[in-house]
């Protein structure tokens, strides 16, 4: 019997920068408290680093959020307000990738998949601390001349994983290489400022606009007609293209990348759930399977679901004896439809075909 475990809030948000900031506080403002209490244990834990510390890191982010993206900036001071929390807090939060400087080790696998010349499917595990896990929201954001975007997000988080009206997608693999250039953008800004594109080139023209990023990272990007695998540092980037089945496939290390040298097995198990993936994906491409063949709950069945290597499976398992900060297991599975005439997505939280996530959650709601 499958236990049902609680869905995270649905919430919708529209108007200007600043009453979308303050709808996100406001609503998720218990759990904007919670994040900032796990993060502050967790910076204390991986890296010694007090909160003071990080909110001193926070600032020169903030100085060039200001500037860059006075928009979002707007947005995270109505978090704040909203929330009851100084600027500088929410500021951390949308920066902890890069403050961490490496000391936090995500695992998440993700790919992309043509399904026909003007169609892509778009998914991935997100792995992380449990502890997260309640804080998580389904989110809608309305705003004047840009796309609706449909994400999954941690509380007080602008940017992250998801789709909007344009038909554009996005997927993280975090990766730990120096180094860390704070007057570009944090990855989760970043994230944003994809979700508000209304095409892949579109994204990597905006991005390229405001500086590039200020870390090493993976976004997955997709629209309707393409797909790439952006490895991106404040050093230079470089953009992974579909394979011979149409299939772009990432875990937590660079594959093509040179820009950045990464310390030596940081992601224990990254490449051997890059190899289970591609095997995966590619066993379904041989057995015949394409198009509209393509779906959500196969994925969640054949690929995220997988078990093989565990802990460090693709269904990633939590390891007891690790800190409770650091203790990371696969926390959603997300599968987008970027079809221009079928935009949709599906998201269980917690860890596929364990009957232990929720039921099936769409998006829009």
């Amino acid at each position: 019997m499958k236990l049902e475990i609680e869905e995270p809030p649905k919430i919708v948000l529209k108007g200007t920068p600043k009453e979308i900031g303050l709808g996100h506080g406001r609503q998720l403002r218990t759990q904007i408290h919670r994040q900032l209490a796990i993060y502050e244990e967790m910076f204390e834990y991986t890296a010694k680093m007090p909160w003071e510390q990080v909110r001193a890191l926070a600032e020169e982010f903030r100085a060039s959020l200001e500037t860059k993206t006075p928009d979002l900036y707007a947005e995270m001071q109505g978090i704040a307000e909203g929330a009851e929390r100084d600027l500088l807090d929410i500021v951390a939060l949308n920066c902890r990738s890069e403050i961490s400087f490496g000391s936090f080790e995500d695992g998440c696998t993700s790919l992309s998949w043509k399904k026909r010349a003007d169609a892509r499917v778009l998914a991935q595990n997100w792995d992380w601390t449990h502890m997260v896990k309640e804080n998580l929201a389904l989110m809608a954001i309305e705003q004047v001349g840009k796309p609706k975007i449909y994400m999954v997000t941690e509380a007080g988080i602008v940017g992250k994983i998801g789709y909007n009206s344009a038909g554009v997608g996005t997927c993280l693999n975090a990766i730990k290489a120096h180094p860390c250039v704070s007057s570009k953008l944090p990855i989760h800004i970043a994230l944003r400022v994809c979700l508000e594109s209304t095409s892949v080139e579109d994204a990597l023209q905006r991005m390229a606009a405001l500086g590039g990023v200020a870390s090493c990272q993976h976004i997955l990007i997709a629209d309707a007609q393409s797909s790439l695998g952006l490895e991106l540092s404040p050093l230079g980037d470089v953009h992974l293209k579909e394979d011979q089945y149409g299939i772009v496939t990432h875990t937590n290390h660079l594959l093509e990348n040179r820009f950045v040298s990464e310390p030596p097995s940081w992601a224990p198990g990254s490449e051997a759930r890059l190899d289970r993936v591609r095997e995966l994906s590619h066993e379904l491409v041989e057995a015949g399977v394409k198009g509209n063949g393509i779906t959500p709950a196969l994925l969640r069945d054949a690929v995220f679901s997988d078990m093989l290597n565990a802990p460090r499976s693709i269904c990633s398992q939590p390891e007891p004896e690790r800190h409770r900060t650091v203790r990371s297991e696969t926390l959603f599975n997300i599968v987008m439809n970027l079809d221009l005439n079928d935009l949709r997505a599906e998201v269980v939280v917690g860890q596929p075909g364990s009957g232990m996530e929720t039921a099936v959650l769409k998006m829009p709601w």
